[in-house]
């Protein structure tokens, strides 16, 4: 859909900051213009609009949009359409970029501008009849639960309703043993107004804001069906002339209804809360208290008052209360409820620790290095709660029917009333079964079906260490036929170690001194491999000059007033140096080769290989995925050989190796081009691009903070099997969703023809409308049951 919004810039000083924010923009997909205005600091943006492909865009070439994500309670929201007239409220404003209801949470994520404050929020939403919960106005103390009045309390509207109308029905099942316990009439309408008007009241509040806005929803349709049966009553009654018996009347009918709505939507309101165990048992894991050194002395203070380079204890049993390097110690940590590890990891001195995870029997004492909203904790929390508060594709289609559905269903209503009554001379029949069509249609499951769904089956990613950045990366993930892996670190273990050294020239030390020199200042695995075994083996480290990068080729530097260059077998083959490779012993190792450039050429001067072994789950997350039918390939920068031999032990259907970092993503390009829909799974820098070209990214989080970021699903553990577990469960989500919207649709399909043609009555519609919305929630919670 086009749209067209203005947003804030940060960040720029000249013309030439303004031309590259607006050819970073153009290069988005869907977008057809950015103009930047300097003097205002502002961008203006026409095309299909994706906030966080924008942001992404704009960070990237080093500037930043100027707005902020707010996520509020929102009180009085029934259906799917309350949520569409609060989105509408809050999108009217100057300054909202957007604004979507989750109606399993009853909450909105609003986008805004840095001038909007939370008081225009507030209320616009209350001008569309609804309250948007500022989370100052609701702090409450901690015992406010035990101290509330009963009929504060959520179940008491049910309980009150439900002993007023029991009387009113009970005559029902007497009929079924040939017993007449009807009440007189004045007892029926005695019992049926207080559960009409007090404990109904709710329906007409909520009934009248709809009407104000020209719009309609479950609650203007359960109060127009309920008054219906109400008035009907009163009118049979008052006219009725006393000579055959008592009248007919419905009381019992609109009481029954409004009591069996108020349980649907309290059970209802039970059930989502168990949809958002997962965000709760996260939330639960931050520690309040944290035991710190203070100017020398151990010192109790609060979580929050951590501050980055503080020295904490963690005693056993203990949570750990924020990031950290282990600095004394020695203990078991159990991160289960935030990488989905369920064995306890050793943790000593130089470890890292995540905050939330329990010390299990050691005594810990830890620098602070990320705290509060820079904590791995609340990282994953906001992601989660991104995940959970996003609309699904599909539920655009939801929201536009839902638009229109509630009016169709009232002229459905008002054509049943005038076949009945005008031509079959039914009319008290006719209303009748207009209120049943009434209480059926209410479209309370067709509003909970999807995000009941994504609210289930995205808590069960982040329980077993799979975060998802959105409902658009859980629908991605559903037509993926090809999986990309990147090698080293995610297919294989990404700690090489150094197999082989042959010298060419000169003795292996003095081969290896060289290597240790150009390897000390650079980050490749192989070059650590490199450091750690000289520093094993006590070689001295020469000094170095000139030390250069040369991005998916090697390194360069001066030892000794000799250029030296360290780098793969195509680089060296480029230099046109003829490579012995026959003298390579290790089959499948990756390979490093040691030269000096003279003025005569390069001359070659050593070998270097190193092992990598693959995974302990790789073989098995390659065949789980092959077994679904999907292929899966691998690219490296790595030797052919070495690609080669990874690529037969795990079975790849097909691999690209010596690949540059900057040809990952052609890579990537080139499978998409044969038709398939990718997924790249990869956890270094180098891998960032890939991911972003790729149908679906997913990082390893134990990579770096870019391919994070790059990704539409992070993976806590470096674990490949997690890759089919991700599909897996995006799936399963989406098969969830499709049975609940079949479901919703199915109750309105099969139960409004049945409600006009007379064959459910009011107090069935009711059970039946209250049954779909539990049945929704029910079948969104099986995904919670979800274990691989």
């Amino acid at each position: 859909m086009t749209t067209t919004i203005d947003l804030p810039l940060k960040g720029m000083t000249c013309a030439s900051c303004a031309n590259r924010v607006e050819k970073a923009l153009m290069a988005v997909s869907g977008i057809d213009s950015a103009n930047v205005n300097l003097a205002s600091d502002t961008v203006s943006i026409s095309g299909d609009i994706n906030m966080t492909a924008l942001s992404n865009a704009v960070n990237a070439v080093g500037y930043q949009l100027d707005f902020a994500t707010k996520q509020f309670e929102v009180k009085g929201m029934t259906c799917a359409s309350c949520g569409s007239r609060v989105e509408k409220s809050l999108n009217s404003l100057a300054g909202v970029i957007s604004a979507t209801v989750n109606l399993a949470t009853e909450q909105v994520s609003v986008v805004v501008t840095p001038k909007v404050n939370d008081a225009e929020l507030q209320q616009a939403v209350k001008n569309s009849g609804y309250e948007l919960v500022i989370t100052s106005n609701i702090e409450k103390p901690l015992d406010d639960k035990s101290s509330t009045a009963f009929y504060h309390k959520d179940g008491w509207p049910v309980i009150g309703a439900a002993m007023l109308t029991l009387p009113l029905v009970l005559p029902m099942f007497g009929m079924l043993f040939a017993q007449d316990w009807m009440l007189a009439p004045i007892w029926q309408w005695i019992l049926a107004t207080p559960v009409q008007f007090y404990f109904g009241a709710r329906f007409y509040k909520a009934g009248w804001h709809a009407l104000k806005a020209f719009t309609g929803n479950m609650d203007l349709l359960v109060s127009i069906g309920t008054s219906a049966a109400y008035g009907l009553s009163l009118y049979l009654w008052l006219t009725f002339d006393g000579h055959h018996g008592s009248p007919h009347l419905y009381f019992e009918s609109s009481a029954a209804v409004l009591t069996l709505v108020l349980l649907g939507k309290f059970l209802e309101k039970r059930a989502k809360k168990q949809t958002t165990s997962a965000l709760q048992a996260l939330e639960n894991l931050k520690p309040t208290s944290a035991t710190v050194l203070v100017d020398g002395q151990w010192q109790t203070l609060l979580a929050s008052e951590i501050k980055k380079a503080d020295v904490v204890k963690v005693r056993p049993g203990e949570r750990i209360p924020c990031d950290g390097i282990v600095i004394n110690g020695n203990s078991n940590v159990d991160e289960a409820l935030i990488s989905g590890e369920s064995i306890p990891l050793n943790k000593t001195n130089g470890d890292k620790v995540t905050g939330g995870s329990v010390n299990l029997d050691g005594v810990l004492e830890i620098e602070a290095s990320a705290v509060g909203s820079e904590s791995t904790l609340s990282k994953i929390i906001r992601l989660v709660e991104q995940a959970q508060g996003a609309k699904a594709p599909v539920q655009a289609l939801v929201d536009k029917i839902s638009s229109i559905f509630v009016p169709a269903v009232l002229v459905f209503a008002l054509l049943t009333v005038l076949v009945w009554g005008g031509m079959l001379g039914q009319w008290s029949q006719g209303i009748l079964y207009a209120v049943a069509v009434l209480v059926i249609a209410c479209p309370c499951a067709l509003g909970l079906a999807t995000p009941a769904a994504i609210m289930a089956g995205t808590g069960t990613a982040a329980r077993h260490g799979i975060l998802v950045k959105d409902a658009v990366a859980l629908e991605s993930a559903t037509h993926i036929d090809y999986v990309v892996f990147d090698k080293t670190g995610t297919l294989t273990e990404g700690k090489p170690v150094l197999t082989q050294i042959t010298a060419l020239k000169g003795s292996e030390d003095a081969l290896l001194e060289l290597a240790y020199a150009l390897s000390e200042h650079s980050e490749h695995p192989l070059s650590k491999a490199i450091v750690n075994f000289a520093q094993d083996n006590d070689i001295q480290l020469a000094d170095i000059t000139g030390f250069k990068v040369i991005a998916g080729s090697g390194v360069s530097g001066e030892i000794d007033s000799r250029a030296i260059i360290m780098g793969s077998s195509k680089w060296m083959t480029q230099l046109g140096v003829t490579l012995p490779t026959e003298l390579i012993h290790s089959q499948g190792a990756s390979v490093s080769w040691l030269a000096e450039s003279t003025a005569h050429g390069t001359e070659l001067l050593g070998i270097l290989c190193f092992a990598d072994k693959p995974k302990q789950g790789a073989l098995s997350a390659v065949q789980s995925l092959q077994r679904d039918g999907i292929m899966v390939a691998m690219i490296t920068g790595d030797s052919q050989a070495s690609a080669e031999y990874v690529a037969k032990q795990l079975g790849l259907d097909n691999f690209d190796a010596e690949v540059l970092p900057q040809g990952k993503a052609a890579a990537v390009a080139a499978y998409q081009a044969k038709g398939y829909k990718v997924a790249m799974v990869g956890d270094g820098i180098n891998d960032a691009p890939a991911l972003a070209q790729a149908d679906l990214g997913i990082a390893m989080a134990t990579g770096t903070e870019v391919a994070v970021s790059a990704s539409a699903i992070t993976l806590m553990r470096g674990d490949p099997e997690l890759v089919s577990s991700s599909l897996k469960l995006a799936n399963a989500t989406y098969r969830n969703i499709k049975q609940n919207l079949f479901w919703a649709f199915a109750f309105n399909t099969i139960g409004i023809p049945l409600a006009a043609l007379g064959f459910l009555n009011p107090i069935l519609a009711g059970a039946a409308m209250a049954c779909s919305s539990l049945l929704v929630i029910t079948n969104a919670l099986r995904l919670q049951r979800m274990s691989f």
